[in-house]
């Protein structure tokens, strides 16, 4: 009896995951937009001065680096992104439609708790999947300042995942099957 509940909730656990990131499309805009958030909520910095070397003469020597060019700043709006991501859950819009959606206050929810919990746990472990695979080139356009508020959806989720057609917009689901994995 216990082996065969064990087995049903495993199956019920993998249908679960296959299911709410089927549309990789919706998952990775969701992920961006939180990344959008995180450039919008950016705070002017000063520049990282790493002369901290002097020379023979007493004179520092060293970069002084452009915060906005600098790693830090991109690990800075990287790290700890997924985090933030099991704020997300998946919200059923109508009998065909769902849409991740970021929840302020969890106690309001109207949909299943436990199961819009296990929703933002699915999202998060996309987004790291996401980052594992798309990190270095992220990384380098945000230190090429080629990434800029607005365009995040298009650079992650076309151009760097692929997971959205670049046809008709960034809501299209990927249909491409060599990529399941995330």
């Amino acid at each position: 009896m216990a082996r065969s509940l064990l087995w049903l909730v495993s199956i019920f656990s993998t249908f679960s995951i296959a299911y709410c990131i089927d549309d990789k499309c919706a998952a990775c805009n969701a992920v961006a937009a939180e990344l959008e958030i995180q450039l919008s909520k950016e705070k002017p910095r000063n520049h990282l001065d790493m002369r901290h070397r002097l020379d023979s003469k007493g004179q520092r020597q060293g970069k002084v680096i452009d915060y906005r060019m600098s790693e830090l700043r991109a690990v800075e709006l990287l790290d700890g992104l997924c985090e933030k991501m099991q704020d997300y859950t998946l919200e059923k819009i109508d009998s065909s439609r769902q849409e991740w959606i970021k929840v302020d206050n969890w106690d309001i929810l109207t949909i299943d708790k436990q199961e819009a919990k296990a929703y933002s746990k699915d999202i998060s472990s996309y987004c790291g999947r996401l980052l594992e695979e798309t990190e270095d080139e992220l990384t380098e356009l945000i230190k090429q300042g080629s990434i800029k508020g607005g365009d995040v959806s298009k650079v992650l989720c076309q151009d760097l995942s692929k997971h959205c057609s670049s046809l008709s917009g960034s809501h299209l689901v990927d249909t491409d099957d060599d990529d399941d994995e995330l």
